[in-house]
Protein backbone atom coordinates (compact mmCIF):
# COMPACT_ATOMS: atom_id res chain seq x y z
CA UNK A 1 0.00 0.00 0.00
CA UNK A 2 1.42 3.45 -0.91
CA UNK A 3 1.47 5.32 2.03
CA UNK A 4 -0.26 8.75 2.27
CA UNK A 5 0.91 12.48 0.42
CA UNK A 6 2.99 14.30 3.12
CA UNK A 7 1.32 16.99 5.01
CA UNK A 8 3.12 20.69 3.81
CA UNK A 9 4.69 21.82 7.18
CA UNK A 10 3.34 24.84 8.69
CA UNK A 11 3.77 27.95 7.08
CA UNK A 12 6.24 29.09 9.80
CA UNK A 13 8.69 26.69 8.78
CA UNK A 14 8.72 27.91 4.88
CA UNK A 15 9.98 30.61 2.90
CA UNK A 16 7.41 31.03 0.51
CA UNK A 17 5.39 34.18 0.83
CA UNK A 18 1.59 33.32 1.45
CA UNK A 19 0.31 34.03 -1.70
CA UNK A 20 0.52 36.53 -4.67
CA UNK A 21 -1.46 39.39 -5.07
CA UNK A 22 -1.79 40.51 -8.68
CA UNK A 23 -0.98 44.13 -9.39
CA UNK A 24 -4.44 45.23 -9.03
CA UNK A 25 -4.51 48.18 -6.37
CA UNK A 26 -8.27 47.84 -5.92
CA UNK A 27 -8.67 49.14 -2.24
CA UNK A 28 -12.35 47.52 -1.96
CA UNK A 29 -13.18 43.53 -1.01
CA UNK A 30 -15.01 41.86 -4.06
CA UNK A 31 -16.63 38.38 -4.37
CA UNK A 32 -14.36 36.45 -6.94
CA UNK A 33 -15.66 35.24 -10.34
CA UNK A 34 -14.39 34.16 -13.33
CA UNK A 35 -14.28 36.13 -16.66
CA UNK A 36 -17.26 35.90 -18.91
CA UNK A 37 -17.00 32.16 -21.12
CA UNK A 38 -16.12 33.92 -24.37
CA UNK A 39 -13.31 35.95 -23.08
CA UNK A 40 -9.68 34.55 -23.97
CA UNK A 41 -6.79 34.47 -21.53
CA UNK A 42 -3.26 36.57 -21.88
CA UNK A 43 -1.49 33.36 -23.98
CA UNK A 44 -4.99 33.04 -26.39
CA UNK A 45 -4.35 35.67 -29.44
CA UNK A 46 -5.99 35.66 -33.10
CA UNK A 47 -4.23 34.03 -35.63
CA UNK A 48 -0.97 35.72 -37.38
CA UNK A 49 -0.71 37.48 -34.06
CA UNK A 50 -3.31 40.27 -35.39
CA UNK A 51 -5.24 42.36 -32.87
CA UNK A 52 -8.43 40.61 -32.15
CA UNK A 53 -11.98 42.34 -32.38
CA UNK A 54 -12.25 45.02 -29.49
CA UNK A 55 -14.36 43.73 -26.38
CA UNK A 56 -16.86 45.95 -24.22
CA UNK A 57 -15.31 46.70 -20.88
CA UNK A 58 -16.46 45.11 -17.60
CA UNK A 59 -16.98 45.64 -14.00
CA UNK A 60 -16.40 49.86 -14.31
CA UNK A 61 -12.99 50.58 -14.25
CA UNK A 62 -12.36 48.49 -18.18
CA UNK A 63 -8.90 47.05 -16.94
CA UNK A 64 -8.92 44.36 -19.28
CA UNK A 65 -6.84 42.10 -16.79
CA UNK A 66 -9.75 41.70 -14.67
CA UNK A 67 -11.25 39.58 -17.96
CA UNK A 68 -8.30 37.55 -18.23
CA UNK A 69 -7.09 34.56 -16.94
CA UNK A 70 -8.55 31.62 -15.18
CA UNK A 71 -9.63 31.73 -11.70
CA UNK A 72 -9.61 27.98 -10.86
CA UNK A 73 -11.21 29.02 -7.61
CA UNK A 74 -14.75 30.39 -9.42
CA UNK A 75 -15.94 27.03 -10.40
CA UNK A 76 -19.32 25.93 -8.71
CA UNK A 77 -21.34 27.42 -6.69
CA UNK A 78 -19.98 30.73 -5.98
CA UNK A 79 -18.04 31.33 -9.37
CA UNK A 80 -18.03 32.41 -12.62
CA UNK A 81 -18.87 30.81 -16.07
CA UNK A 82 -21.64 28.85 -17.50
CA UNK A 83 -23.26 28.37 -13.51
CA UNK A 84 -23.36 25.12 -14.73
CA UNK A 85 -22.71 22.26 -11.93
CA UNK A 86 -19.07 20.20 -11.92
CA UNK A 87 -19.26 16.88 -12.49
CA UNK A 88 -18.40 14.98 -9.00
CA UNK A 89 -19.12 18.52 -6.80
CA UNK A 90 -21.25 18.73 -3.85
CA UNK A 91 -25.20 19.28 -3.86
CA UNK A 92 -26.84 22.62 -3.65
CA UNK A 93 -27.07 25.25 -6.17
CA UNK A 94 -25.43 25.48 -8.97
CA UNK A 95 -25.60 29.41 -8.84
CA UNK A 96 -22.66 31.46 -8.56
CA UNK A 97 -22.44 34.32 -6.53
CA UNK A 98 -21.47 37.48 -8.49
CA UNK A 99 -19.72 40.49 -7.47
CA UNK A 100 -20.84 43.93 -6.73
CA UNK A 101 -21.01 46.59 -8.84
CA UNK A 102 -17.20 47.89 -7.98
CA UNK A 103 -14.26 46.46 -9.44
CA UNK A 104 -13.18 42.98 -9.26
CA UNK A 105 -10.06 42.29 -7.56
CA UNK A 106 -8.05 39.63 -9.02
CA UNK A 107 -5.41 37.23 -7.08
CA UNK A 108 -2.97 34.48 -8.87
CA UNK A 109 -2.60 31.33 -7.19
CA UNK A 110 -4.74 28.06 -6.77
CA UNK A 111 -6.71 25.97 -4.45
CA UNK A 112 -4.55 24.11 -1.41
CA UNK A 113 -3.91 20.73 -2.79
CA UNK A 114 -6.26 18.01 -1.75
CA UNK A 115 -3.64 15.57 -1.44
CA UNK A 116 -2.73 17.67 2.26
CA UNK A 117 -6.17 16.50 3.32
CA UNK A 118 -6.29 13.15 2.57
CA UNK A 119 -4.68 11.94 6.08
CA UNK A 120 -6.79 13.23 8.50
CA UNK A 121 -4.20 12.21 11.62
CA UNK A 122 -1.41 14.18 9.71
CA UNK A 123 -3.59 16.48 9.28
CA UNK A 124 -3.97 16.74 12.97
CA UNK A 125 -0.41 16.70 13.66
CA UNK A 126 -0.09 20.14 11.62
CA UNK A 127 -2.58 21.43 13.25
CA UNK A 128 -1.31 20.69 16.98
CA UNK A 129 2.15 22.20 15.65
CA UNK A 130 0.19 25.56 14.65
CA UNK A 131 -1.70 25.94 17.60
CA UNK A 132 0.98 25.17 20.39
CA UNK A 133 2.52 28.46 18.93
CA UNK A 134 2.82 31.48 21.23
CA UNK A 135 1.07 34.68 21.91
CA UNK A 136 -2.86 35.58 21.21
CA UNK A 137 -4.48 34.24 18.05
CA UNK A 138 -5.49 36.35 15.19
CA UNK A 139 -8.77 36.20 13.89
CA UNK A 140 -9.82 36.29 10.48
CA UNK A 141 -13.18 37.69 10.67
CA UNK A 142 -11.89 40.52 12.53
CA UNK A 143 -9.44 41.29 9.68
CA UNK A 144 -11.46 41.02 7.26
CA UNK A 145 -14.04 42.77 8.94
CA UNK A 146 -11.19 45.82 8.76
CA UNK A 147 -11.68 48.73 6.55
CA UNK A 148 -8.20 49.62 4.38
CA UNK A 149 -7.21 52.10 6.42
CA UNK A 150 -7.51 50.41 9.73
CA UNK A 151 -5.96 46.50 8.58
CA UNK A 152 -2.91 49.04 6.98
CA UNK A 153 -2.02 50.49 10.72
CA UNK A 154 -2.54 47.03 12.19
CA UNK A 155 -0.21 45.57 9.51
CA UNK A 156 2.34 48.45 10.20
CA UNK A 157 1.93 48.21 13.80
CA UNK A 158 3.83 44.70 12.90
CA UNK A 159 6.69 46.18 11.17
CA UNK A 160 5.54 45.86 7.53
CA UNK A 161 6.90 48.51 4.91
CA UNK A 162 5.63 49.20 1.57
CA UNK A 163 6.08 51.37 -1.59
CA UNK A 164 3.19 52.87 -2.36
CA UNK A 165 -0.73 52.88 -1.74
CA UNK A 166 -1.00 48.48 -0.88
CA UNK A 167 -4.26 46.76 -1.55
CA UNK A 168 -5.71 44.70 0.99
CA UNK A 169 -4.17 41.37 -0.91
CA UNK A 170 -0.86 42.96 -0.38
CA UNK A 171 -1.58 43.96 3.30
CA UNK A 172 -3.12 40.79 4.25
CA UNK A 173 -0.38 38.98 3.07
CA UNK A 174 1.83 40.69 5.63
CA UNK A 175 -0.01 40.36 8.36
CA UNK A 176 -0.15 36.39 7.14
CA UNK A 177 3.88 36.70 7.32
CA UNK A 178 4.33 38.13 10.62
CA UNK A 179 1.64 35.85 12.14
CA UNK A 180 4.22 32.89 10.57
CA UNK A 181 7.39 34.37 12.11
CA UNK A 182 5.59 35.49 15.37
CA UNK A 183 4.29 31.55 15.18
CA UNK A 184 0.92 32.77 16.13
CA UNK A 185 -2.31 30.47 15.67
CA UNK A 186 -4.99 31.99 12.94
CA UNK A 187 -8.54 31.28 13.60
CA UNK A 188 -11.33 32.52 11.97
CA UNK A 189 -15.08 32.55 12.93
CA UNK A 190 -17.98 32.04 9.82
CA UNK A 191 -20.41 29.70 8.05
CA UNK A 192 -19.92 27.05 5.59
CA UNK A 193 -20.65 27.75 1.78
CA UNK A 194 -20.15 24.75 0.16
CA UNK A 195 -18.41 24.63 -3.33
CA UNK A 196 -17.74 21.83 -6.25
CA UNK A 197 -14.28 21.69 -4.83
CA UNK A 198 -15.05 21.46 -1.32
CA UNK A 199 -16.12 24.79 1.16
CA UNK A 200 -14.85 27.80 2.10
CA UNK A 201 -15.62 29.71 5.17
CA UNK A 202 -17.58 32.88 4.43
CA UNK A 203 -18.78 35.71 6.73
CA UNK A 204 -21.96 37.51 8.06
CA UNK A 205 -20.47 41.33 8.02
CA UNK A 206 -20.17 41.07 3.87
CA UNK A 207 -23.71 39.46 3.54
CA UNK A 208 -21.60 35.77 2.99
CA UNK A 209 -20.50 36.56 -0.07
CA UNK A 210 -17.29 34.55 -1.24
CA UNK A 211 -14.15 36.12 -1.60
CA UNK A 212 -10.58 35.19 -2.70
CA UNK A 213 -8.82 35.19 1.05
CA UNK A 214 -11.99 33.16 2.45
CA UNK A 215 -10.04 29.67 4.12
CA UNK A 216 -10.93 26.54 2.30
CA UNK A 217 -12.42 23.87 3.88
CA UNK A 218 -11.46 20.43 2.47
CA UNK A 219 -14.39 17.53 1.83
CA UNK A 220 -12.63 15.25 3.99
CA UNK A 221 -13.07 17.77 7.05
CA UNK A 222 -16.80 17.75 5.91
CA UNK A 223 -17.66 14.19 5.72
CA UNK A 224 -15.39 13.88 8.86
CA UNK A 225 -18.35 15.64 11.02
CA UNK A 226 -21.00 15.55 8.66
CA UNK A 227 -20.69 19.33 8.06
CA UNK A 228 -23.95 21.22 5.99
CA UNK A 229 -24.23 24.56 4.19
CA UNK A 230 -24.76 27.42 6.83
CA UNK A 231 -23.40 25.83 10.07
CA UNK A 232 -21.53 28.17 11.95
CA UNK A 233 -17.82 27.27 12.95
CA UNK A 234 -14.56 27.76 14.45
CA UNK A 235 -11.73 26.87 12.63
CA UNK A 236 -7.77 26.95 13.37
CA UNK A 237 -6.13 27.96 9.83
CA UNK A 238 -2.63 27.40 8.10
CA UNK A 239 -1.88 30.39 5.95
CA UNK A 240 -1.32 30.13 2.74
CA UNK A 241 1.76 28.62 1.65
CA UNK A 242 3.51 28.10 -1.83
CA UNK A 243 1.01 28.89 -4.70
CA UNK A 244 -2.05 28.85 -2.79
CA UNK A 245 -4.30 31.90 -2.57
CA UNK A 246 -6.35 31.49 0.09
CA UNK A 247 -5.42 29.71 3.76
CA UNK A 248 -7.21 26.53 4.41
CA UNK A 249 -8.67 24.34 7.52
CA UNK A 250 -6.55 22.45 9.36
CA UNK A 251 -8.95 21.73 12.23
CA UNK A 252 -12.27 22.12 12.88
CA UNK A 253 -12.95 23.36 17.00
CA UNK A 254 -16.79 24.21 17.21
CA UNK A 255 -19.42 23.48 14.80
CA UNK A 256 -22.72 25.46 16.39
CA UNK A 257 -20.91 26.35 19.43
CA UNK A 258 -21.06 22.20 19.99
CA UNK A 259 -18.03 20.00 19.20
CA UNK A 260 -17.85 18.94 15.78
CA UNK A 261 -18.24 15.14 16.89
CA UNK A 262 -21.74 16.16 18.42
CA UNK A 263 -23.27 17.83 15.28
CA UNK A 264 -23.81 14.31 13.51
CA UNK A 265 -26.63 13.56 16.49
CA UNK A 266 -29.19 16.77 15.39
CA UNK A 267 -31.85 15.59 13.82
CA UNK A 268 -31.76 17.21 10.56
CA UNK A 269 -34.39 19.88 9.22
CA UNK A 270 -36.25 17.49 6.85
CA UNK A 271 -37.01 15.01 9.59
CA UNK A 272 -38.54 17.72 12.45
CA UNK A 273 -42.12 17.13 12.53
CA UNK A 274 -44.41 20.74 11.17
CA UNK A 275 -47.19 21.83 12.73
CA UNK A 276 -49.19 25.01 13.24
CA UNK A 277 -48.32 27.87 14.49
CA UNK A 278 -49.27 27.66 18.50
CA UNK A 279 -47.17 30.51 20.45
CA UNK A 280 -48.47 34.21 19.46
CA UNK A 281 -45.48 36.71 18.58
CA UNK A 282 -47.20 40.10 20.10
CA UNK A 283 -46.06 43.21 18.26
CA UNK A 284 -47.47 45.59 20.44
CA UNK A 285 -44.82 48.00 21.43
CA UNK A 286 -44.31 49.64 24.76
CA UNK A 287 -45.87 52.77 23.15
CA UNK A 288 -48.96 50.90 22.02
CA UNK A 289 -51.03 54.71 21.26
CA UNK A 290 -48.52 55.83 18.95
CA UNK A 291 -48.31 52.33 16.93
CA UNK A 292 -52.00 51.13 16.00
CA UNK A 293 -50.52 49.51 12.82
CA UNK A 294 -48.76 46.61 15.22
CA UNK A 295 -51.75 46.56 17.47
CA UNK A 296 -54.09 46.08 14.46
CA UNK A 297 -51.70 43.28 12.90
CA UNK A 298 -52.26 41.36 16.54
CA UNK A 299 -56.11 41.94 16.76
CA UNK A 300 -57.07 40.97 12.73
CA UNK A 301 -54.02 38.73 11.68
CA UNK A 302 -52.24 37.60 14.73
CA UNK A 303 -48.74 35.93 13.78
CA UNK A 304 -47.25 33.18 15.26
CA UNK A 305 -43.80 31.62 15.24
CA UNK A 306 -43.94 29.36 12.71
CA UNK A 307 -45.96 31.42 10.27
CA UNK A 308 -45.78 31.77 6.43
CA UNK A 309 -46.96 35.16 5.98
CA UNK A 310 -47.76 37.26 2.76
CA UNK A 311 -48.03 40.87 3.19
CA UNK A 312 -49.51 41.93 -0.03
CA UNK A 313 -48.78 45.41 -1.10
CA UNK A 314 -49.31 47.35 -4.50
CA UNK A 315 -46.36 50.49 -4.87
CA UNK A 316 -46.19 53.10 -1.94
CA UNK A 317 -48.65 51.24 0.44
CA UNK A 318 -45.87 51.45 3.35
CA UNK A 319 -44.69 47.93 3.24
CA UNK A 320 -41.16 49.10 4.25
CA UNK A 321 -42.66 50.77 7.07
CA UNK A 322 -44.20 48.04 8.60
CA UNK A 323 -41.32 45.28 8.11
CA UNK A 324 -39.43 47.56 10.07
CA UNK A 325 -42.25 47.82 12.69
CA UNK A 326 -42.57 44.08 12.98
CA UNK A 327 -38.70 43.90 13.35
CA UNK A 328 -38.35 46.65 15.79
CA UNK A 329 -41.08 44.84 18.14
CA UNK A 330 -40.01 41.55 17.65
CA UNK A 331 -36.24 42.78 19.07
CA UNK A 332 -37.80 44.74 21.58
CA UNK A 333 -40.16 41.85 22.69
CA UNK A 334 -38.05 38.82 22.34
CA UNK A 335 -34.49 39.57 22.43
CA UNK A 336 -33.44 36.43 22.47
CA UNK A 337 -34.91 35.15 19.51
CA UNK A 338 -33.06 35.08 16.04
CA UNK A 339 -33.79 38.23 13.31
CA UNK A 340 -32.94 38.81 9.94
CA UNK A 341 -34.05 41.20 7.25
CA UNK A 342 -33.47 39.77 4.02
CA UNK A 343 -33.55 42.62 1.43
CA UNK A 344 -33.92 41.70 -2.02
CA UNK A 345 -33.23 43.92 -5.16
CA UNK A 346 -33.46 46.81 -3.03
CA UNK A 347 -32.50 50.73 -2.72
CA UNK A 348 -29.37 51.21 -1.29
CA UNK A 349 -30.38 53.62 1.12
CA UNK A 350 -33.41 51.78 1.71
CA UNK A 351 -30.78 48.80 2.73
CA UNK A 352 -28.95 51.30 5.10
CA UNK A 353 -32.08 53.04 6.26
CA UNK A 354 -33.11 49.08 7.64
CA UNK A 355 -29.51 48.75 9.41
CA UNK A 356 -29.83 52.17 11.09
CA UNK A 357 -33.55 51.98 12.03
CA UNK A 358 -33.76 48.20 12.89
CA UNK A 359 -31.91 46.16 15.07
CA UNK A 360 -31.96 42.42 13.37
CA UNK A 361 -29.25 41.23 11.30
CA UNK A 362 -29.61 42.73 7.68
CA UNK A 363 -28.69 40.98 4.98
CA UNK A 364 -28.82 42.92 1.42
CA UNK A 365 -28.22 42.36 -2.16
CA UNK A 366 -29.62 45.50 -4.30
CA UNK A 367 -30.72 46.38 -7.19
CA UNK A 368 -27.54 47.09 -9.11
CA UNK A 369 -25.85 43.28 -8.23
CA UNK A 370 -26.56 40.49 -10.08
CA UNK A 371 -29.33 37.95 -9.55
CA UNK A 372 -26.83 35.52 -9.05
CA UNK A 373 -26.05 37.65 -6.06
CA UNK A 374 -29.37 37.67 -4.85
CA UNK A 375 -30.04 33.93 -5.23
CA UNK A 376 -26.51 33.47 -3.32
CA UNK A 377 -27.89 35.66 -0.32
CA UNK A 378 -31.03 34.05 -0.18
CA UNK A 379 -29.94 30.65 -0.05
CA UNK A 380 -27.60 31.65 2.30
CA UNK A 381 -29.66 33.23 4.70
CA UNK A 382 -32.46 30.02 4.50
CA UNK A 383 -29.86 27.46 4.94
CA UNK A 384 -28.12 29.55 8.16
CA UNK A 385 -32.03 29.34 9.66
CA UNK A 386 -32.39 25.60 9.19
CA UNK A 387 -29.26 24.89 11.01
CA UNK A 388 -30.66 27.35 13.83
CA UNK A 389 -33.86 25.37 13.83
CA UNK A 390 -32.41 22.33 14.04
CA UNK A 391 -30.49 23.47 17.44
CA UNK A 392 -33.89 24.19 18.74
CA UNK A 393 -33.81 27.97 18.20
CA UNK A 394 -36.76 30.37 17.09
CA UNK A 395 -35.49 32.24 13.92
CA UNK A 396 -38.06 35.24 11.98
CA UNK A 397 -36.92 35.82 8.57
CA UNK A 398 -38.40 39.50 7.36
CA UNK A 399 -38.07 39.45 3.25
CA UNK A 400 -38.40 42.32 1.01
CA UNK A 401 -39.31 41.24 -1.61
CA UNK A 402 -40.03 37.28 -2.93
CA UNK A 403 -41.53 39.04 -5.59
CA UNK A 404 -38.40 40.16 -6.54
CA UNK A 405 -36.56 37.25 -5.06
CA UNK A 406 -38.33 34.68 -7.89
CA UNK A 407 -37.96 37.44 -10.39
CA UNK A 408 -33.96 36.55 -9.70
CA UNK A 409 -34.61 32.66 -9.87
CA UNK A 410 -36.49 33.38 -13.00
CA UNK A 411 -33.38 34.84 -14.45
CA UNK A 412 -31.29 32.19 -14.17
CA UNK A 413 -33.36 29.33 -15.32
CA UNK A 414 -32.97 29.90 -18.80
CA UNK A 415 -35.29 28.27 -21.02
CA UNK A 416 -35.17 24.95 -19.47
CA UNK A 417 -38.92 24.59 -19.70
CA UNK A 418 -42.25 26.09 -20.54
CA UNK A 419 -42.77 29.98 -20.95
CA UNK A 420 -45.75 31.41 -18.76
CA UNK A 421 -47.52 34.42 -19.40
CA UNK A 422 -45.58 37.28 -18.51
CA UNK A 423 -42.11 35.65 -19.19
CA UNK A 424 -42.15 33.72 -16.13
CA UNK A 425 -40.70 29.91 -16.65
CA UNK A 426 -43.04 26.94 -15.39
CA UNK A 427 -40.15 25.63 -13.02
CA UNK A 428 -38.66 28.55 -11.74
CA UNK A 429 -40.86 29.29 -9.02
CA UNK A 430 -39.46 25.43 -7.40
CA UNK A 431 -36.88 27.18 -5.51
CA UNK A 432 -38.34 30.37 -4.01
CA UNK A 433 -41.18 28.25 -3.03
CA UNK A 434 -38.55 25.53 -1.19
CA UNK A 435 -37.10 28.92 0.78
CA UNK A 436 -40.66 30.01 1.32
CA UNK A 437 -42.26 26.55 2.80
CA UNK A 438 -39.22 25.71 5.23
CA UNK A 439 -41.65 28.11 7.39
CA UNK A 440 -42.86 26.31 10.37
CA UNK A 441 -43.22 25.57 13.32
CA UNK A 442 -41.71 22.10 14.81
CA UNK A 443 -43.04 20.22 17.24
CA UNK A 444 -41.69 20.62 21.01
CA UNK A 445 -38.34 22.10 19.43
CA UNK A 446 -37.84 25.95 17.61
CA UNK A 447 -39.54 27.04 14.72
CA UNK A 448 -39.02 29.31 11.50
CA UNK A 449 -41.30 32.29 10.74
CA UNK A 450 -40.91 33.98 7.61
CA UNK A 451 -42.96 37.14 6.55
CA UNK A 452 -42.28 37.88 2.63
CA UNK A 453 -43.96 41.24 0.70
CA UNK A 454 -45.59 40.47 -2.51
CA UNK A 455 -45.47 43.00 -5.01
CA UNK A 456 -48.87 43.42 -7.04
CA UNK A 457 -51.00 46.19 -8.96
CA UNK A 458 -47.03 47.16 -10.62
CA UNK A 459 -48.14 46.98 -14.35
CA UNK A 460 -45.91 43.57 -14.65
CA UNK A 461 -48.01 40.47 -15.34
CA UNK A 462 -45.32 38.10 -13.96
CA UNK A 463 -45.56 39.66 -10.49
CA UNK A 464 -49.35 39.11 -10.72
CA UNK A 465 -48.48 35.46 -11.52
CA UNK A 466 -46.06 35.11 -8.96
CA UNK A 467 -48.40 36.43 -6.05
CA UNK A 468 -51.62 33.48 -7.61
CA UNK A 469 -48.43 30.88 -7.19
CA UNK A 470 -47.48 31.93 -3.54
CA UNK A 471 -50.87 32.92 -2.62
CA UNK A 472 -51.66 29.28 -1.51
CA UNK A 473 -48.51 28.32 0.02
CA UNK A 474 -48.69 31.08 3.01
CA UNK A 475 -50.96 30.78 6.08
CA UNK A 476 -51.16 34.11 6.69
CA UNK A 477 -51.91 37.41 4.77
CA UNK A 478 -51.83 41.20 5.38
CA UNK A 479 -52.67 42.95 2.49
CA UNK A 480 -52.33 46.64 2.32
CA UNK A 481 -54.77 48.95 0.09
CA UNK A 482 -54.41 51.73 -1.96
CA UNK A 483 -57.56 52.80 -1.14
CA UNK A 484 -56.77 54.31 1.93
CA UNK A 485 -52.89 55.24 1.30
CA UNK A 486 -55.34 57.88 -0.87
CA UNK A 487 -57.42 59.13 2.03
CA UNK A 488 -53.61 58.89 3.60
CA UNK A 489 -54.95 56.40 6.17
CA UNK A 490 -52.09 54.46 7.94
CA UNK A 491 -52.01 51.65 8.64
CA UNK A 492 -53.50 50.94 5.00
CA UNK A 493 -54.52 47.78 6.08
CA UNK A 494 -57.69 45.84 4.12
CA UNK A 495 -59.45 44.29 7.09
CA UNK A 496 -61.73 42.10 5.24
CA UNK A 497 -59.14 40.52 2.78
CA UNK A 498 -56.57 40.04 5.49
CA UNK A 499 -56.51 37.01 7.80
CA UNK A 500 -54.68 33.89 9.39
CA UNK A 501 -55.26 30.25 9.10
CA UNK A 502 -55.73 28.40 12.08
CA UNK A 503 -56.69 31.80 14.34
CA UNK A 504 -58.07 29.90 16.75
CA UNK A 505 -54.96 28.27 17.65
CA UNK A 506 -53.48 31.32 18.66
CA UNK A 507 -56.19 33.46 20.14
CA UNK A 508 -56.80 33.02 23.78
CA UNK A 509 -60.09 31.67 23.81
CA UNK A 510 -62.05 35.10 25.50
CA UNK A 511 -60.29 36.97 23.05
CA UNK A 512 -61.55 34.75 20.21
CA UNK A 513 -65.01 35.65 20.47
CA UNK A 514 -64.37 39.58 20.89
CA UNK A 515 -62.31 39.36 17.68
CA UNK A 516 -65.01 38.03 15.95
CA UNK A 517 -67.94 39.80 16.91
CA UNK A 518 -65.67 43.01 15.65
CA UNK A 519 -65.55 41.17 12.49
CA UNK A 520 -68.95 40.96 12.55
CA UNK A 521 -69.38 44.61 13.33
CA UNK A 522 -67.26 46.08 10.54
CA UNK A 523 -68.65 43.35 7.68
CA UNK A 524 -71.07 45.48 6.44
CA UNK A 525 -68.66 48.79 6.61
CA UNK A 526 -66.22 49.39 3.57
CA UNK A 527 -62.73 49.40 3.68
CA UNK A 528 -62.39 52.79 4.61
CA UNK A 529 -64.85 53.48 6.81
CA UNK A 530 -64.24 50.40 8.83
CA UNK A 531 -60.20 51.08 9.20
CA UNK A 532 -61.07 54.61 10.41
CA UNK A 533 -63.37 53.65 12.74
CA UNK A 534 -61.16 51.19 14.14
CA UNK A 535 -58.38 53.45 14.43
CA UNK A 536 -59.84 55.79 16.18
CA UNK A 537 -60.93 53.00 18.76
CA UNK A 538 -57.45 52.02 19.03
CA UNK A 539 -56.20 55.75 19.99
CA UNK A 540 -58.25 55.73 22.44
CA UNK A 541 -57.16 52.80 24.42
CA UNK A 542 -53.71 52.12 26.36
CA UNK A 543 -53.38 48.62 24.89
CA UNK A 544 -55.60 45.91 22.43
CA UNK A 545 -56.64 44.11 26.47
CA UNK A 546 -58.17 47.62 27.29
CA UNK A 547 -59.82 48.06 23.85
CA UNK A 548 -61.75 44.28 23.77
CA UNK A 549 -62.86 45.01 27.32
CA UNK A 550 -64.87 48.18 25.46
CA UNK A 551 -66.45 45.96 23.28
CA UNK A 552 -69.80 44.57 23.76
Amino acid sequence: MTPAPAIEAPASQREAPPFKASDSSSEDRQVQSDPEPGNKGEGDSPKNNEPGPRRERQRGNGNDDQNRGRNKRGRGRNGGGNGKWQKGGRSGSPHPAQPGPAEVRQVDGDLPNLERFADLEALEVVAGEISSGGGDPLYLDELYAMNLADLSAFAREYGATFEGAPNRIQLLLEVFKFASEAKKPIRDRGYIDENAQGAFIVHQHVNYRLYPEDPYLADTLIKRFGLKRGHKVDVLVQVPIDSDRCPAVVRVEKVMGMEPEEISKVTAFEELVPYYPLQRILLESAEPQKDVSMRTIDLLTPIGFGQRGLIVAPPRTGKTVILQNIANSISENFPDYTLILLLIDERPEEVTDFKRHTKGEVVASTFDESPESHVHCAEMVGEKARRLVEQGEHVVILLDSITRLARAYNALTGNQGKTMSGGLESNALQKPKRFFGAARNIEGAGSLTIMGTALVDTGSRMDEIIFEEFKGTGNMELHLDRGLVERRIFPAINIDRSGTRKEELIYHPDELEKIYGLRRAMQGLGPIESMEMLIKRLRKTKSNAEFLFTLR
